[in-house]
């Protein structure tokens, strides 16, 4: 995997984010302000997107903690399918900044990057196998048609003996990324990671 992949105006090469609005600087943060960024990501203090949503601290813990537990939480369904399943769903919501940062994690998780490129393509066909394909598929339904998803498609990922807790798990990545894309994508830009 030594060369990026650049599809469609995705890519899976590291990008910074910039802020359209003013951060708050570690240096003027208050006491509450800089806990809530220790607790949030270990790059909080030097991210635009944690020193922008620092402004509200009680919205940012709460978050952070829902947002931590969705994507890390030990047991249900594997970091690479849920980092898989926050691809998709960045991809399909046009976030460039999320598609690279779970492209990333996916390829360091699964020592791929086959996948990435077809997410990137067309994220309704993607996946290598049986299961990868039902996640996405399962993701890319509940991404493009919230109100009419429904039992029928839980089934394949069931057929596919995916227990209800790792069902659960990817509805939960989903639905978080159906927010998350939102907000980053209306706060700020993706930009070089040089910047």
């Amino acid at each position: 995997m030594s060369t990026f992949i650049q599809k469609n105006g995705f890519t899976d090469e590291p990008l910074g984010w910039q802020s359209w609005l003013r951060v708050v600087k570690p240096e003027q943060a208050t006491p509450e302000q800089l806990a809530v960024l220790e607790m949030s990501h270990p790059q909080a203090r030097t991210s635009d997107y944690y020193l922008t949503l620092i402004h509200q601290p009680g919205l940012l813990e709460r978050r952070s903690e829902a947002y931590n537990a969705i994507m890390y939480a030990p047991g249900g369904l594997p970091r690479a399918e849920r980092e898989l399943a926050a691809l998709t769903v960045s991809r399909i919501n046009g976030c460039v900044y999320c598609s690279s940062v779970h492209s990333q994690r996916f390829e360091q998780l699964a020592k791929r990057n086959d996948t990435v490129a077809q997410v990137f393509d067309d994220p309704l066909t993607a996946g290598v196998s049986d299961r990868e394909r039902a996640i996405t598929r399962f993701a890319a339904r509940l991404t493009t048609d919230p109100s009419g998803f429904g039992a029928a498609d839980v089934q394949p990922l069931k057929d596919l003996g995916l227990t209800d807790l790792e069902v659960l798990d990817l509805l939960h990545v989903v639905s978080i990324f159906a927010w998350a894309n939102r907000l980053m994508m209306n706060l700020g830009e993706p930009v070089p990671a040089s910047l």
